[in-house]
C-alpha cells in the first residue's frame, strides 16, 4: 500500500483523537481509573482511542490495530498493524498541564512505515513516512547538529512502571546531568521524541516504554536525520522498550553512558516484559 494512502489515514486519525482531546481538557466529568499504581486512564483516554481506531477502520477495514487502552484489535491476514496511544501524558492531562500528545503509527513487522505525532493544545502535528523524511506543519525536521554530550540539552523519562530498575535509571541520569547543559523530563515520550527529532532536544532516553510510545516518534528521529536504537545499539528498541535517541554522535555517546549502568538483558531480568 502507498506510504501517502497511509499517512493521509494517520492524519486522519490523530485529527479525530486530538478533537476529543481538546474537548475535555481541563473538564471534570473524566470517569478516571487507576490501572496499576500512578497510571491513569480517563474518559479522554477512551474515547479518544475510540474515535482514532474509527477514523483507521473506516479506511483499512481489514488492517490490525493495537492500542494503549482496547488492546490488540483483530485484522486480515496482512503484516500492516496500527499502534496508537490516545493520550500519552495522562497525567498531565489530569492535572491541567498542556503537555500531552496523541501518537499513530503504522507498521510492517517492527518497521514504522508511517507515524504522526500531535499536540493538541499546541496545534503542532509531527509526521513522518519511512524514506520520505519527517515534518511538523508543512516545515521538514532535522536533529540536532551537535557533535558531542557535553553540553547537551537531553529529555528523558522516569521508569513509574519498572521500579526495579530505578537505581540504574538513577545513575545513567546522575552522569548525564553531570555532562549535559540540562536534562528535562515533560512526561509524555512521543513529543520528546519529536521534539527531538526537530533539534530542540539533542538526544532522549527512557526505559520500558511500550511500542505506543515509540513506534511514531522513533520513525520521526530517524527520518529527522537521527539514530534510534536499543541499549545493545540494534533495532529492537520497539517491543524491549529500552531507547537512547537523538542527533548520531550524540546518541553514540548517551548509549555509551547510559549502558555503563544497564543493558536490555539486565533489564530484561530486573522488569520481565509483559507477554
Amino acid at each position: 500500500m502507498p506510504h501517502d494512502e497511509l499517512l493521509a489515514g494517520a492524519l486522519a486519525a490523530a485529527a479525530a483523537g486530538s478533537a476529543v482531546l481538546r474537548r475535555y481538557f481541563g473538564g471534570a466529568d473524566l470517569d478516571v481509573r487507576t490501572k496499576a499504581p500512578h497510571d491513569f486512564v480517563t474518559r479522554a483516554d477512551r474515547e479518544s482511542e475510540e474515535a482514532t481506531v474509527a477514523e483507521i477502520r473506516r479506511r483499512f477495514p481489514d488492517h490490525r490495530i493495537v492500542g494503549e487502552e482496547g488492546g490488540e484489535r483483530p485484522g486480515g491476514a496482512g503484516e500492516l498493524c496500527w499502534i496508537l496511544d490516545p493520550l500519552d501524558g495522562t497525567t498531565n492531562f489530569l492535572q491541567g498541564l498542556p503537555v500531552f500528545a496523541i501518537s499513530v503509527a503504522c507498521v510492517a513487522g517492527e518497521r514504522s512505515l508511517v507515524g504522526v505525532v500531535g499536540e493538541p493544545m499546541a496545534g503542532k502535528v509531527f509526521h513522518a513516512t519511512r524514506g520520505g523524511g519527517a515534518w511538523c506543519d508543512g516545515g521538514p525536521l532535522r536533529v540536532s547538529a551537535r557533535t558531542e554530550l557535553a553540553g547537551s540539552f537531553l529529555a528523558t523519562g522516569y521508569p513509574f512502571k519498572a521500579y526495579g530498575a530505578l537505581d540504574h535509571y538513577l545513575g545513567a541520569l546522575r552522569d548525564a546531568l553531570l555532562v549535559a547543559r540540562a536534562v528535562r523530563r515533560c512526561g509524555a515520550a512521543a513529543l520528546d521524541l519529536a521534539y527531538t527529532a526537530s533539534g530542540v532536544y539533542d538526544g532522549f532516553f527512557e526505559f520500558r516504554l511500550a511500542p505506543w510510545d515509540l513506534a511514531a516518534g522513533a520513525l520521526l528521529i530517524e527520518e529527522a536525520g537521527g539514530v534510534v536504537t536499543d541499549l545493545e545499539g540494534g533495532n529492537d528498541f520497539l517491543f524491549r522498550g529500552n531507547v537512547v535517541a537523538g542527533a548520531p554522535a550524540v546518541q553514540a555517546a548517551l548509549l555509551s553512558l547510559v549502558r555503563r549502568h544497564a543493558d536490555d538483558a539486565l533489564l530484561d531480568r530486573l522488569v520481565p516484559r509483559a507477554v
